[in-house]
């Protein structure tokens, strides 16, 4: 591994934790399409190295950061809700990595971008402008 894939490397780490950090993504939306389309990785590949990135301290110091600027602002993060919702991360993440190669590398890459899609639509509002159309052609 030559610099120039090294500062490809690590300016897609850097992307990937200042969005993160911003607005809380990264792994899904950056590192696993960045590794597929720049670093040739396979999509089980690009998916367990984003996994592999979120096991070190770098969520955490994001995440010590919205807990401070919560306390500052009197809108605590919750840490009982955390440790809820990271009791059922660990177990669907177990149970989603099993799955996850028992599937297709193509097939794997329809679902993600289908799950990118569907996130994307619902952000934007766009079910709400689409179901509006569908109902003005019956209407």
């Amino acid at each position: 591994m030559g610099a120039p894939e090294w500062l490809l490397i690590i300016g897609i780490g850097l992307l990937a934790g200042v969005l993160s950090g911003l607005v809380g993504i990264g792994g899904g939306i950056v590192l696993v399409p960045a590794l597929v389309y720049f670093l040739r990785y396979t999509q089980h590949q690009a998916q367990g190295t984003s996994l592999g990135v979120l096991m070190l301290p770098v969520v955490f110091l994001g995440f010590w950061q919205y807990y401070k600027y919560g306390q500052a602002n009197g809108n605590p993060i919750d840490l009982k809700v955390v440790g809820l919702l990271a009791i059922g991360f660990i177990a669907g993440g177990l149970l989603g990595g099993k799955l996850a190669t028992r599937i297709d590398g193509e097939l794997m890459k329809k679902i993600f971008a289908v799950v990118l899609l569907y996130t994307a639509v619902k952000l934007l509002y766009w079910d709400q402008a689409i179901i509006r159309w569908f109902k003005s052609i019956f209407n």
